[in-house]
């Protein structure tokens, strides 16, 4: 598959074109197409490696989830993202495409508090399960007391 091919792929099944240049394509779905963009990238356009899940706090414009899922034999790299909006924190889990995702989004949860639907088993992974807030938010307070860490 050529990367030509991909964004033409993109385009014509999720209706939203594929920005940048070279092996490194970056595609925006909206939150409800999360898992099915994953699906498409897996499963027409070979994306079989999963790199990494991670998110982003923009703090007026809500949360941000992003993952690079990959095509090594062709170079092809997939940059997803999906913008979760203010006060929006729920995100289609990727644990059924890819379990690799399993301790990101588990992460993600833990420091941004987004919840993943039909993760099989969410809870913190960083923090003791009685901590309270999520310290990657903007919102959260620096000197939150946290005894006996602080």
């Amino acid at each position: 598959m050529t990367h030509e091919q991909a964004r033409a792929r993109i385009q014509e099944r999720l209706g939203v074109a594929a920005e940048g240049e070279g092996s490194l394509l970056t595609v925006t779905v909206p939150p409800e197409r999360w898992r099915e963009a994953a699906s498409l990238a897996k499963d027409t356009l070979g994306c079989l490696y999963f790199n990494f899940l991670s998110a982003v706090d923009w703090k007026d414009q809500g949360l941000e989830v992003v993952t690079r899922l990959e095509n090594l034999e062709v170079g092809l790299a997939l940059m997803l993202k999906t913008k979760l909006g203010a006060g929006q924190s729920t995100c289609a889990s990727l644990v059924p495409l890819y379990p690799g995702a399993d301790w990101m989004e588990r992460e993600c949860f833990d420091m941004f508090g987004i919840r993943f639907e039909g993760h099989p088993d969410l809870r913190r992974i960083l923090l003791p399960q009685d901590w309270e807030g999520h310290p990657l938010l903007k919102s959260y307070a620096v000197d939150t007391p946290h005894p006996p860490y602080r």
